[in-house]
């Protein structure tokens, strides 16, 4: 019996102005959980998109039990046994659990013998029975609409089982879930490997990948690095090995001193009586604010109210001592007050458009020429400017961000926000999704910007990013502020408690 039911040797792919991958490799067991790790732009997700077929690589060979193959789509690698569940999920809304599951696939019945129809009884009953492995109990014939993000993660992983894989690629599979729900992914994934599947976990969280993986392969730069055994690492050495060198600290010396109380809100309450309620508090000049709660204590919705995007029904908002009206973005924008959003891709990146585009786009108002043309020397000098200040490490500035890794396209999203020069940033979770590396250059910024002057609210879900980076930190649960704490007090603890601090 072979050890390895997969390997890539030498796998090498460039793409205009990048070398993504340089002589790859991951070698993956069946029956374990082989942890895929390195920074954002490091080649992990390129070389498992070689693995899948939607890439092509350059040179290299892939050999699946035993035998060299070559994988020329998606279609292709499903048939002989790989499948991959995706970072950013792709549902269909509108369409049943089991018309997803099988899409493309539908198992075909003959009508009058001779006219082929889909054969929905056999769908919707194969589709219970996949349910069945990964602990859901739907209807297949329920909307996939209806469910929430890790179900339709968990519809994934479903129909990746439908098609027999015997491996399975999960990226960044937690990045949207609860704790709850990343507790009975787990438990799918212990099923999966009592049935001899191999399954490649990217992901960023080191507490996950010690707990969850057998082994673990590093990637730095599109090169690897090495594989160990996941019971002999450390959080640090993983760290050293991702970045290349030793992170002392993952935070950088705070030098702000916060000042006067510029921006102040009171009574703020959502037209939703679910959601943010009476909520009062300040923010001074140069303070970074940390933001802490639990899913579902409406951080979020809270800072969308004040910047424009959620209707509020009371509560005053003023800034050094003014009172604004906000009713939509453009008024927030109009008064100083950026927000970073917390999907970057859904709401935050213009995929389709160029790195300057981005960087741009919210302050073209400032760049035209008799305020009708746009000024495209102007334009560029900004953009390179942003680029250089913020390190953004693209091919130029008239790449799609698309392309770019995610501590790099969230870099971006500051520098189109800081051409606008607010006094006000909300930053919601501005490193979710991005490796260690990336965090650092992030948090170095943060903290720069607050030593300027300018005021910061970060909400944020690591409670040890909140610890490390706020001068004070507002606790919310269910809607509501349950206290402050000074960030030289915050402890998780003293957090937790006023988290769960429920009426």
């Amino acid at each position: 019996m072979q050890e390895y039911c997969l390997e890539m040797r030498g796998i090498n792919k460039a793409f205009p102005g990048v070398q993504a991958l340089d002589n790859a490799q991951i070698s993956l067991k069946p029956g374990t959980v082989h942890a895929l790790m390195g920074e954002n732009g490091a080649g992990k997700s390129t070389l498992m998109k070689c693995m899948f077929g939607i890439y092509h690589m350059d040179s290299g060979e892939i050999i699946f039990e035993g035998e060299k193959i070559e994988i020329k789509n998606p279609a292709e690698a499903l048939e002989m046994g790989i499948a991959m569940v995706h970072q950013e999920l792709q549902p269909i809304p509108a369409r049943t659990i089991g018309e997803n599951i099988f899409l493309g696939r539908y198992p075909i019945k003959k009508l009058f013998g001779f006219i082929p129809v889909v054969d929905h009884d056999k769908m919707y009953a194969d589709t219970e029975a996949l349910l069945k492995k990964v602990r859901m109990d739907f209807d297949p014939r329920q909307m996939l609409g209806e469910l929430s993000v890790s179900q339709m993660q968990s519809v994934e992983i479903a129909k990746a089982i439908s098609a027999n894989c015997k491996v399975m690629i999960l990226d960044e599979p937690t990045s949207s879930l609860t704790h709850n729900e990343v507790e009975a992914l787990f438990t799918i994934i212990e099923d999966l490997k009592e049935s001899n599947v191999a399954i490649v976990y990217i992901s960023h969280k080191m507490d996950e990948i010690l707990r969850i993986s057998d082994e673990v392969t590093i990637m730095r730069d599109g090169k690897y690095i090495g594989t160990w055994d996941a019971k002999d690492l450390t959080n640090d050495f993983i760290i050293s090995k991702m970045v290349g060198r030793e992170l002392t600290n993952l935070y950088p010396v705070k030098e702000n001193v916060p000042g006067e109380v510029v921006f102040e809100v009171e009574n703020f309450t959502s037209i939703n009586p679910h959601s943010f309620r009476n909520v009062t508090f300040n923010l001074r000049k140069g303070e970074i604010l940390g933001v802490a709660g639990l899913v579902g204590a409406q951080r979020t919705e809270l800072m969308e109210g004040l910047f424009g995007i959620r209707s509020h029904t009371t509560g005053t908002i003023k800034y050094l001592g003014k009172e604004m009206t906000i009713n939509r973005p453009k008024d927030a924008i109009d008064s100083g007050i950026a927000m970073l959003t917390e999907d970057r891709r859904h709401s935050g990146i213009l995929g389709v458009l160029s790195v300057a585009d981005n960087i741009s786009i919210a302050s073209l108002n400032q760049y035209l020429d008799y305020g009708i043309a746009i000024n495209d020397k102007k334009i560029e000098a900004l953009v390179q400017e942003n680029i250089e200040k913020m390190d953004i490490r693209t091919p130029s500035s008239k790449t799609l961000i698309k392309s770019l890794s995610g501590g790099n396209q969230q870099k971006v999203l500051v520098g189109r926000w800081l051409a606008n020069n607010p006094d006000v940033l909300i930053l919601d979770e501005p490193t979710r999704g991005i490796d260690v590396g990336a965090k650092y250059e992030i948090y170095t910024i943060i903290a720069d910007l607050a030593k300027q002057g300018k005021s910061i609210i970060m909400i944020s879900s690591e409670m040890p990013e909140l610890i490390g980076m706020a001068d004070r930190i507002m606790v919310m649960c269910d809607g509501r502020v349950t206290g402050f704490i000074d960030g030289k007090d915050a402890t998780q603890e003293n957090i937790m408690e006023l988290a769960t601090k429920f009426e």
